[in-house]
Formats: structure tokens, C-alpha cells, sequence
């Protein structure tokens, strides 16, 4: 399978300035698109995922000017927002201009599985509405929506998601986000493969609790996702594939599925798909015992710029010995 890795600006969030925006704690000196722009270039990475909220600034020369700038560098690129909060409109028109074909969408705000903390059935509403009617524009417009595991829902869910929309609706797989719907890597990859187009890379200590499991921030390839068995899954379905570094975000998850509350609005499923969970939960793990926290859960604000760029530059290190970027 030919690859093409790069980045999006999802694990640089305090140095790109976009963590905690609006607040007293956001980065004063954030470094935003120009500063993505230079770290996609130091690391020799292919791709640019780019988020919505640099787009929606620019005028149309912005993003032609933005376009001849990535070709100049033979650079990849996709269009990244959310399905709750995006503006379909703008990001068909940015996409156009930019001549990327996807446009990615986290599909709900939910996280760590935790599907109780809101009102799941009509969540799951929301996403048919918004999905039905953007796929048609995107269908309109030549483009490829793209959904992602985003710690919400399952493989079969996903994949069901795509056999409704048809072919302009296809996977973003974020490989670090199987566990918080309580499925193992390889298993969630070989159901979701066909459908993958595009690739989050991501990685994480898992540390068990009495609850469940919390899932603590690491460079790529550092933790408990086995990448080399997980893209021999895709390589059967894909000849070709995008995929950007994104270590997780600067908050730990914490996955409460020994609760039984966690477990409202899963599908029933099977003793041995679980335990294969956390059976997978337990390579390079993290101590019970050890401190979980990022420099952003200690209030260490002045160490997160460089914790983030010693992270990112580790996990290119990684995927390049593992010949996947």
C-alpha cells in the first residue's frame, strides 16, 4: 500500500494556540497555520489536514494562494471540522478551491464512550439529519465525506452509517479511539478497513483503574495500538492511503465501561470482544501507580509547547522506522 503521512493540528493544540481559546490559559504565541505549515515541512510529512477555523478566515485568493502553496510542496491536504458544529457550505467551497476531495467530521462531542452523559438516541438523530443532507451536497459537489470514530460510535456502527449514505460517505479511522467504545484495534479495523480512506494516527497508554481504563496521551508507537498488524488489515482493502500524526489530546480519557451505567445505548456484544479490549489495553502500559497527567492537567502551561513538538517529533521518528511515513 503506498502511503502519504503528515499532520493535523489536533496534538499541537497548545502550540498551534487552538487549546483553550478564549481563555486566560490559550497560548499568546500560537503559532497557527504558518506554524503548522513550517513543522509539516521540518518533518518532511506529505500531508495537511486543515481545520476549519484557519479556512473560514480567508477569502477565495486566500485559499487559491493556499492551494499553489501546497502544490508547490507536493503536499496532500483534507478539510477537517465537526458535524455538529460545521458550516457545510463554507467547507465545500474551501475544499473547491483547495482541490481536496474530503472533508472530514468528528461525528458528535461525545468521548470516552461515554454515550450516558447525553441524550443518546437523539445524538444519533442528529447525525442522520446532518449527514443525510450534507452527503447529497457533497455528492453535488464531487466531494467525499469523511466520518470518524471520534470515541463515539462502534465499527459495525460506522460502517452501517456508510452502507446508508452510499460511496460519498467513507471512514476517517482514528487509531486510538477503538478502546473508548471498548473494541480492540484489529478487531474494529477489520470491520471498518473496506471503507477507510484516511487515518488519524494515534496512540495511548492505557492505565487500568477500578472503573475501566484511562487512556493517557504518548508519542505514536509508543503505546498499546500494534500499528504493523493494523495497516497489514488495511493494505488488503486500500492501495493507496492519507494518514496524519495526532498523539491524543491534553486531557486523559477515562473509559468507565466495569460501570453499568457506561454501558447505555450499546448494542449487546460479546465476553470474548471484550475481553480482547483489554487484553490489547495491556501493552506498554502505564502504571497503576503513575502520574497520568499533561503538563496541562498540572496547570504546567510553560512546558506544553515543548512537551507537544518532543511528542510529535518522536512519533515521526516511530512511524518512519515502521515505514509508514
Amino acid at each position: 500500500m503506498k502511503l502519504q503521512t503528515g499532520l493535523n493540528p489536533y496534538g499541537l493544540t497548545y502550540h498551534l494556540g487552538l487549546q483553550g481559546m478564549g481563555t486566560p490559559r490559550a497560548n499568546p504565541h500560537g503559532a497557527g497555520l504558518e506554524g503548522f505549515f513550517a513543522l509539516t515541512l521540518e518533518l518532511g510529512a506529505k500531508v495537511m489536514e486543515l481545520w476549519e477555523g484557519w479556512l473560514k478566515q480567508m477569502s477565495y485568493a486566500d485559499l487559491a494562494a493556499l492551494r499553489d502553496r501546497l502544490d508547490g510542496h507536493g503536499l496532500a491536504r483534507v478539510v477537517s471540522s465537526g458535524l455538529q458544529s460545521g458550516d457545510m457550505a463554507l467547507l465545500i467551497r474551501a475544499a473547491l478551491a483547495l482541490n481536496a476531495r474530503h472533508i472530514r467530521f468528528a461525528l458528535t462531542p461525545v468521548l470516552c464512550g461515554d454515550r450516558a452523559a447525553t441524550d443518546w438516541p437523539a445524538m444519533v438523530a442528529s447525525v442522520h439529519d446532518k449527514l443525510g443532507r450534507y452527503a447529497a451536497m457533497a455528492e453535488a459537489a464531487g466531494l467525499v465525506i469523511l466520518i470518524e470514530n471520534h470515541q463515539d460510535f462502534t465499527s459495525h456502527e460506522l460502517v452501517a452509517l456508510c452502507q446508508r449514505y452510499g460511496e460519498v460517505v467513507r471512514i476517517v479511522y482514528d487509531t486510538g479511539n477503538s478502546f473508548p467504545v471498548g473494541e480492540a484495534p484489529l478487531d474494529f479495523t477489520e470491520v471498518i478497513a473496506p471503507y477507510v480512506r484516511h487515518v488519524h494516527l494515534k496512540d495511548y497508554n492505557a492505565q487500568a483503574t477500578d472503573e475501566g481504563f484511562r487512556l493517557v496521551r504518548c508519542a505514536i508507537g509508543d503505546g498499546a495500538v500494534p500499528f504493523a498488524q493494523l495497516f497489514d488489515i488495511l493494505a488488503k482493502h486500500n492501495d493507496t492511503m492519507t494518514c496524519v500524526l495526532e498523539p491524543g489530546a491534553l486531557e486523559a480519557r477515562h473509559v468507565r465501561l466495569f460501570t453499568p451505567g457506561w454501558w447505555q445505548g450499546y448494542a449487546p456484544r460479546s465476553a470474548a470482544s471484550l475481553a480482547a479490549c483489554l487484553l490489547a489495553t495491556r501493552q506498554n502500559p502505564l502504571p497503576e501507580g503513575a502520574d497520568w497527567r499533561t503538563p496541562w492537567e498540572r496547570g504546567e502551561d510553560h512546558l506544553l509547547e515543548a512537551y507537544e513538538l518532543a511528542m510529535i517529533r518522536r512519533s515521526a521518528l516511530n512511524m518512519k522506522s515502521l515505514g509508514l511515513m
